[in-house]
């Protein structure tokens, strides 16, 4: 059965959108990325009407993933997991992933390496504490080892404890020590590790303070 388009008109309260108005009567919206091709006198089929519809929802599917992009990169499993919570179709989640695969938004090793440079940079922690993150992530074994290749707990647990040392001046040094310990071993560090970058970290204080008081 075949419907005639009698008037196409933009919603008042979102711009974005067109009702479309089939033999009179009001039928359905549709953003107007999908409404563009439509003219008023067109006629449509119910399989046409069908297709639209089935359109609209991936074109649903794909601006509200940009959304949640715009906030900062996410992980193929982050989208999918998104994009199901919000009630879209397998189908339409699926078709959206793709597009957003082959526009270059979603790249998991892009974003396994982005999450390590962030994690080394501002917030230090274990190559093993890391890996798990990036795994809860829904990244590949290949992508995570990749990512993770030239990461060294020893340098790691060093920059971490540098910067929670800030919190801790003027501390004798056994609540120093169990302060930080607590704190590395929080992030993920072996013990043996912990231990040296204590050490390491309280004999650099110390050779600090002595300098400044020369």
């Amino acid at each position: 059965m075949e419907h005639k388009i009698t008037a196409l008109r933009v919603q008042k309260r979102n711009p974005n959108r067109v009702n479309v108005y089939l033999d009179g009567t009001f039928a359905f919206g549709l953003s107007r990325i999908v409404a563009a091709w439509l003219r008023v006198g067109q006629m449509l089929s119910d399989e046409k009407i069908a297709a639209l519809q089935a359109e609209e929802t991936r074109e649903a599917a794909y601006q509200s993933a940009l959304r949640f992009l715009s906030h900062r990169p996410r992980s193929e499993a982050e989208l999918r997991s998104k994009l199901e919570s919000k009630g879209f179709e397998p189908s339409a989640v699926e078709a959206t992933l793709q597009r957003l695969i082959e526009e270059g938004w979603v790249r998991d090793d892009r974003f396994a390496r982005a999450w390590v440079e962030s994690r080394s940079a501002s917030r230090p922690r274990s190559r093993r504490l890391i890996t798990l993150e990036l795994r809860r992530k829904g990244i590949s074994e290949e992508n995570i080892q990749q990512a993770v290749a030239n990461l060294e707990d020893n340098e790691l647990a060093y920059q971490a404890g540098l910067r929670y040392a800030r919190r801790l001046e003027g501390l004798d040094y056994t609540t120093f020590y169990r302060r930080m310990v607590g704190f590395l071993q929080r992030r993920g560090f072996a013990y043996g590790t912990v231990v040296a970058t204590v050490r390491r970290v309280w004999e650099e204080i110390q050779a600090t303070r002595d300098t400044k008081m020369e």
